[in-house]
Formats: C-alpha cells, structure tokens, sequence
C-alpha cells in the first residue's frame, strides 16, 4: 500500500497521507501507475455524474471542458509538462546534449505551448463525442496510458542519471511488467468490451513508435519524454473509441 501511496502522491495532486520513501517500495511504485490511472479515471466519471445530477441542462462541450479542466488539476499537469519540454526539445535540439539541455530548462518556447494547445483540443473533441455513448471510456485513457509505462521504462535505457523518473524506474521485472500490463488489459476487455479491445492496437503502435523516435534523437528515455507519452496515448485511447463507436 505504501508504494500505491508513493506513485499517488508522484502523478497526482492527490492529498495522500505521509509515506515512507525507501528504495523498494519507490521502486514497486512503478507497477501501480495503472491502478492510479483508475483512480483519475474514476474520479472523471464521478465528476461526470455530478455533473449532470447539478446542472442536467449543460451541454457534452460544457462538461467536456469542465471535465477537461479536472484531468489536468488531478495531475498537476505533470505529463503537460512533459509534452511542452520533449516538444521543444524535438524541435530546438540538433545534438543528444542539445536536445536533452532543452528539455532541462524550465522555461517553453513556441513548439511545447503548440503541442499542449493541440493536444488538448484533440481530448477536448473525443470528451465530448464520448459523453453521448460512453462515459466508462474516462476510465480507460487514463489508465492504459499508464500501464504501459513499466514497459517503456524496462526496454528502453534512462539517459539521465539523476532525472526525476530514476528512482521510479529502477528495479523493473520483465514479469512484472507484462503481468501488470496483461492483467490491466484483460480487465478493461472484460469490462468494456470491444471498445477497449480496439483501443489496445493503436495505443500500443504508438508506444513502439515514440520509443523509436526516443531512441533515434536521445537514445533512451527521460521523464519528460515518458509524460509527453502518457499525454499522447491518453489522446490515442480516446481518439481509437470515438472511431469505434463512429
């Protein structure tokens, strides 16, 4: 339980009790992503429901952008920041030390506000498309972009050595890793049938093509490039089931 804590209290803004930092459970707290993806998910559609129980007479735009507004206080726009940063970077860089010197710097040019603006439109669009058929897809983003983090993080080499993500990434098990994310992918098949089944295939090309991408300019990861990550396979997953649901 202290490891959930740990990775709460990493990719939310989440009020969670005191923990305790040791290497192993910061190093578990790797493998709960997913179920803290649940969590945001959860948390969406119950502010959905709310919704709808105040105000029935709001329109999907309204409570799209409302909901929209509530996904990224709940992660304090930690993977945002991640987008803006791996944006500039791709843009800015020519070098490995270039590309990765960008990435540190705290400030963000023209290519990472573009890339937040866009991306964010594109949620915004598939959040008001999916309110009308189905509300279970908040639950879904949020938690498949994450459960493919361990995955990443196991086949692709860090590149900082005192990057944020270190401590988390470290210690990875490939059986852990494909367990989570077998077990992860099972359950929103189950519970939600093809719609989550078809999102799995685009998701999951996506990944493999960031990683290339990663391993190409940086030869690895960073924190930051793993956020834009979890940004854009949130917009993916969205994206695969407003498709599906036509």
């Amino acid at each position: 339980m202290n490891a959930l804590l740990i990775a709460l209290q990493f990719l939310t803004r989440l009020p969670v009790p005191a923990t305790d930092y040791n290497p192993a459970d910061r190093q578990a707290s790797i493998y709960w992503y997913a179920v803290v993806g649940l969590i945001i998910g959860t948390l969406l559609w119950l502010s959905q429901a709310l919704l709808l129980w105040i105000a029935p007479q709001l329109n999907n735009g309204i409570t799209a952008a409302v909901l929209l507004c509530l996904w990224v206080l709940l992660t304090g726009a930690l993977h945002l920041d991640g987008l803006a940063d791996s944006a500039d970077a791709w843009l800015g860089g020519t070098t490995v030390e270039r590309t990765l010197a960008i990435m540190k710097d705290p400030r963000s040019g023209a290519a990472g506000v573009t890339s937040i603006v866009l991306l964010l439109l594109l949620k915004f669009a598939c959040l008001q498309q999916l309110l009308e058929q189905a509300t279970l897809s908040l639950l879904l983003a949020p938690a498949l972009a994450r459960s493919l983090m361990p995955v990443l993080f196991l086949h692709t080499p860090y590149v900082r050595e005192d990057g944020l993500a270190t401590p988390f990434s470290s210690g990875l098990s490939s059986k852990r890793s494909y367990l989570g994310v077998a077990c992860i992918s099972l359950l929103w098949c189950v519970w939600l049938g093809p719609m989550a089944a078809f999102a799995l295939l685009p998701v999951g090309l996506v990944l493999l093509g960031l990683r290339s991408l990663m391993l190409a300019r940086i030869g690895g990861t960073t924190g930051d490039t793993a956020g834009a990550a979890v940004e854009i396979l949130e917009a993916v997953a969205l994206l695969a089931m407003v498709i599906m649901l036509g």
